[in-house]
């Protein structure tokens, strides 16, 4: 009755000492220790030697201790190619997938990033050009399509004309971001007739 009551008590052993290896190469795959746990990995390797020259008595002993030696003998596995893999610069075993939430683009903050005014989009080609790079740029930071430049070049000149029409001789474009969101924006100036 006594050897059974210590193959189990050995078999506690062996299972917590390997949960505790498990729990610290989680650790250091996840960057909160410094090195793997080489020791620890020693000592249950030992200890699963040990037990393999002495198996438990019953058969139920025998069963539980070749589940957890098969479980070591799996993890041993993963941990090495997880090494291996991050000694060559590559993903493996334990790299973090992407979640949605990362892959998502970060919110913005708000400021004005650029603004200009315009008498004639098409013969102020330099303005527009730089009115179209800072627009580019936040929509590549939101996430968002860039357009083409036809497209915003044709965009200005109507909203230039258009502001003509009703009587202001410069419109002025603000591109910014509010609440996280881009804002481009036209306004005739006040004051200033054609």
């Amino acid at each position: 009755m006594r050897e059974t009551s210590d193959a189990e008590r050995e078999l506690n052993l062996f299972e917590a000492e390997l949960k505790r290896l498990e729990a610290e190469y989680n650790m250091f795959f996840a960057g909160r220790l410094p090195r793997p746990p080489w020791e620890t990995r020693g000592r249950v390797e030992a200890m699963a030697r040990r037990l393999d020259r002495e198996p438990p008595g019953n058969t139920g002993n025998r069963f539980r201790f070749s589940t957890l030696q098969s479980r070591l003998s799996t993890f041993v596995d993963l941990w090495d190619r997880g090494l291996r893999a991050r000694e060559e610069g590559r993903r493996g075993p334990f790299a973090q997938p992407r979640s949605a939430e990362a892959a998502r683009p970060k919110p913005l903050d708000d400021r004005i990033l650029h603004v200009t005014t315009f008498r004639d989009p098409l013969r102020e080609i330099d303005k527009l050009r730089e009115l179209y790079q800072s627009l580019s740029e936040v929509r590549r930071e939101s996430g968002a399509e860039s357009i083409p430049f036809h497209k915003f070049a044709e965009l200005v000149k109507t909203q230039v004309s258009s502001m003509k029409e009703k009587g202001s001789a410069e419109v002025a474009f603000r591109v910014a971001v509010k609440d996280g969101k881009l804002n481009f924006t036209a306004r005739a100036l006040k004051g200033l007739k054609g």
